[in-house]
């Protein structure tokens, strides 16, 4: 019982003084630990993590070590930090930069599978950028810390009454009819076509090869967006993060 008691003071102990040292060292990391998480920055909070979690279950781990190696984990990270940012070589080693997924509406299919998303991970991130519809979109971005960054085209911008005096239209959005050569015909039917439809369409566009289709989306004016596997980026310049 007495070992019991003196483990557990030694516990309480130790959270008392890491937990305080643990805030000090990420702050003194910068904001960028805690809000953007790039690789190397999520590597440090896990170590720093598993050390600290290491040094307050067992009581057997001697704590003063654990203090230390927490202030050098904490010096390593705006050591390597500052190393990244005075040379762009050697940031660009560990960390990932920023990759184009959507351009002028088109999802740009060689971009998404090098950085081994889905068509379900862009769509997801887009609408929560509240962009529902592919034609609505100029550029969306991959940022080096997964993020997605949208930028929608001129006449899609929001516009509110305040500067103009008039109230926005409604907003547009598009549901995905055919993703990497599967047809969804319950969202066919639920716009009242049908797979026959959608091939009249795209014999319209002069589309008959339907194994070179990534991507077809339809919004409510029965307008289709689409994308294929061999689509190509115009040219910008290099985006860093």
């Amino acid at each position: 019982m007495e070992d019991l008691m003196k483990d557990l003071l030694i516990v309480l102990g130790r959270i008392v003084t890491i937990l305080p040292l643990l805030l000090f060292i990420t702050i003194f990391m910068g904001k960028r630990a805690i809000g953007e998480l790039p690789v190397f920055d999520f590597l440090i909070i896990l170590t720093l993590g598993a050390v600290v979690g290491a040094d307050i279950a067992d009581p057997n781990i001697k704590h003063l070590p654990t203090a230390f190696t927490v202030v050098i984990i904490g010096l390593f990270q705006r050591l390597v930090a500052r190393w990244k940012i005075k040379n762009r070589k050697f940031g660009k080693l560990i960390t990932f930069e920023p990759t184009l997924v959507v351009q002028n509406g088109k999802l740009l299919k060689e971009n998404i599978s090098r950085i081994h998303y889905s068509i379900d991970n862009v769509l997801q991130m887009l609408r929560e950028k509240n962009a529902f519809d592919l034609e609505d979109v100029d550029l969306a971005i991959i940022e080096a810390n997964g993020a997605l960054s949208v930028l929608k085209k001129a006449e899609k911008q929001m516009v509110t009454r305040e500067d103009m005096k008039i109230y926005s239209s409604s907003p547009s959005i598009s549901f995905p009819v055919m993703m990497e050569g599967q047809i969804y015909e319950n969202t066919l039917r639920y716009f009242q076509v049908d797979e026959t439809w959608l091939k009249q369409q795209l014999a319209h566009k002069g589309i008959f090869n339907y194994e070179n289709i990534f991507y077809i989306s339809l919004n409510r004016n029965l307008d289709l967006s689409i994308s294929f596997n061999d689509e190509k980026s115009e040219r910008l310049p290099p985006l860093y993060h």
